[in-house]
């Protein structure tokens, strides 16, 4: 059965080019991101882990872990993995799991049969630390990933959670939010958005990000 939001995500031991994962255990109370690649040594993979490498720092400033799968066996990971850092310019500081038996791939639904029987397609989960599955994007294989989406998407989860809002079409950090509709208490409002709000309607309220140094000037 497929993975919806906010079902628990699917645990997990198997091999990785950083030795035995434990899934849950190796998640800890972090965040995570899970994506697939459809092979090692080939082309868009290989740009996609050195970018993930280099933003170690930006996933660690939000408390994220990051895992990468395929189905080809450690050994295999490991030689791509020096691919990665000579053509990349970077170090692969994070494991790539090796589901030759497809156990993780078929837990994730990884692999889609019209696209190929065999190997994944370059599937993406963000898990909060509760275990939840937050964000699932499916890319095909001709296409490589956009890794500032990914972030702002952990951006705008991270900051809902903790406030009531929701983040509009194309925010990124800093922006403008939007007020949920079911928070209609004006005291609530007031102190939970000291900075004030503008209603264009009713129903969409814009109040600056709660994380921002807004003024309102």
């Amino acid at each position: 059965m497929s993975l919806r939001l906010g079902d628990t995500a699917p645990d997990f031991e198997q091999d990785s080019s950083e030795g035995k994962i434990s899934f849950h255990s190796w998640l800890g109370d972090s965040w995570g991101i899970l994506f697939s690649h459809p092979a090692d040594f080939t082309p868009v993979c290989t740009t996609e882990l050195g970018l993930t490498a280099k933003l170690k720092d930006e996933f660690s400033k939000r408390n994220v872990k990051a895992i990468a799968l395929s189905v080809d066996d450690t050994e295999s990971h490991k030689s791509w993995i020096n691919d990665i850092n000579e053509t990349q310019g970077c170090q692969v500081n994070f494991p790539i799991i090796a589901d030759g038996d497809r156990k993780v791939s078929t837990l994730y639904d990884m692999i889609h049969p019209n696209a190929d029987n065999s190997l994944t397609v370059r599937s993406l989960f963000v898990i909060d630390p509760n275990k939840k599955v937050r964000l699932m994007i499916t890319y095909p294989a001709s296409t490589g990933r956009n890794f500032n989406e990914v972030l702002r998407v952990i951006d705008s989860l991270q900051l809902t959670d903790e406030h009531k809002v929701a983040t509009p079409g194309n925010w990124e950090s800093g922006g403008d939010v939007v007020i949920v509709p079911s928070l209609q208490d004006e005291d609530e409002i007031k102190q939970r958005f000291p900075k004030g709000y503008k209603a264009v309607k009713p129903y969409l309220r814009m109040t600056p990000d709660p994380k921002s140094n807004w003024s309102g000037n």
